[in-house]
């Protein structure tokens, strides 16, 4: 008599529902079973892997998202049935909320309408490349009908049209999240290849920004004094911290007695979940920090106003072990501290520039002092330091002007000047 456990790997039976499990003839293990598909139909699938249990566990994957109602689409379907599942199982797992939203808004406002009619397994790159080309010479105003909605039209609605195009950077964004969405296509083994990876769109330059110059720097500290922030931005432009990380700072992240501080967290605004919490932007990014003495005495002195307000907000403070909030002890809205920031500026009579660029500000400050580049990449939290090279080039290209000079200086003075022709020669 035949016992389960004297019955094949490959010709056991599972439990209904779960699908089957074989090794075919070439070595290959094949798993099939029945999934939701469009038009809320049943349809067998099969997918392969080279060891039972990888197999198993794919079907397993494309099992469970079908239990939760997401339909599986087939190579047959269209780009924009894929597109949607990909948004809706896989993506909504793998990427931050707010990432999430720019893909959806990407996905919907030109994946769809450009390719989403084509079959999956059809598409090809010379689609792709077509597709992209158009976008880069189409007017938004026209395709999207942006200027039709005005309340009073302007551009194309009547007849003069403005010429906007999307930026290089736009369009490489575009591409990048169809390549991400065609790329789990193959590893669902719905596709063979992943056909938006033949096509080069080119890479776009670095957008500009100007920081702030070293006097400009002062002048902003200057002005930032007895402002209840003003921790804040001197933390900023000392250490290049992210606006997120500042407003997610919590003084148990703070150590004033070593002078350091612990990167942990990020503060960020969901469509869901309002004022948020979240991890680091990378596991680079988490990271523990060197403070300045200025930094120290700043946030001393923050801390002491801080109790303050907490004594005179009374029963209606929020406690919540953030090192800026509002008066009431609330986290501080990115939105709002992006306000304060540019009436800071305007104040100190300087020009506007984003938050962000106090950032690109200390980056580059430390590079014309002659910090190292690895050491910059570290304070910065970058991933890799490809990154802060290829950011910060200007300054690089700046600084080797600046050691050619020199050098030329060196090699001009007087002292290793050419003898002059004039002088007769003294022969001894």
């Amino acid at each position: 008599m035949t016992t389960p456990r004297d019955t094949p790997a490959s010709r056991r039976t599972r439990a209904n529902g779960d699908g089957t499990v074989y090794q075919r003839k070439d070595s290959r293990w094949e798993a099939a079973g029945y999934v939701l598909a469009p038009g809320n139909t049943r349809k067998r699938i099969r997918v392969y892997g080279t060891t039972r249990n990888e197999a198993l566990a794919k079907l397993t994957e494309k099992i469970a998202n079908s239990n939760r109602g997401v339909p599986i689409p087939s190579a047959q379907g269209s780009v924009a049935a894929y597109l949607t599942y990909w948004l809706d199982a896989v993506a909504v797992d793998q990427l931050r909320e707010n990432t999430h939203t720019r893909y959806t808004a990407c996905v919907n406002r030109y994946l769809v309408p450009g390719l989403g009619k084509k079959k999956l397994a059809k598409l090809s790159a010379k689609d792709v490349r077509t597709w992209l080309n158009q976008l880069r010479t189409t007017c938004q105003c026209c395709s999207r009908g942006i200027d039709a909605r005005r309340d009073e039209a302007r551009c194309c609605a009547v007849g003069s049209c403005c010429s906007k195009r999307l930026s290089p950077l736009t369009l490489t964004y575009i591409h990048s999240v169809l390549k991400s969405a065609l790329e789990h296509a193959v590893r669902e083994e719905e596709i063979p290849r992943n056909v938006a990876r033949n096509v080069r769109t080119g890479t776009p330059r670095p957008r500009r920004f100007e920081p702030l110059t070293t006097d400009e720097a002062r002048q902003l500290l200057t002005t930032t004094q007895g402002h209840r922030l003003c921790a804040l931005f001197e933390l900023a432009l000392h250490t290049g911290l992210r606006k997120g990380e500042l407003l997610g700072l919590r003084w148990e992240d703070l150590d004033l007695a070593r002078g350091t501080a612990a990167v942990r967290r990020t503060l960020q605004r969901t469509s869901t979940g309002g004022l948020t919490t979240l991890p680091t932007k990378t596991r680079a990014s988490e990271r523990r920090i060197a403070l300045p003495t200025r930094c120290l005495q700043s946030l001393k002195v923050h801390h002491e106003r801080q109790q303050h307000e907490r004594e005179a907000a009374g029963t209606t403070w929020q406690h919540n072990g953030h090192v800026f909030t509002t008066p009431q002890g609330r986290p501080i809205d990115p939105t709002n501290l992006t306000r304060t920031f540019t009436t800071l500026l305007h104040t100190a009579g300087l020009r506007r520039i984003r938050f962000h660029d106090l950032r690109h500000s200390t980056a580059t400050l430390l590079l014309e002092q002659g910090v190292e580049l690895v050491v910059i990449k570290e304070l910065l939290g970058h991933a890799h330091i490809g990154v802060t090279a290829t950011v910060y080039a200007h300054v690089r290209l700046r600084l080797q002007r600046q050691a050619i000079d020199t050098l030329n200086d060196a090699l001009n003075s007087a002292g290793n000047a050419p003898d002059d022709p004039s002088t007769p020669a003294v022969v001894r």
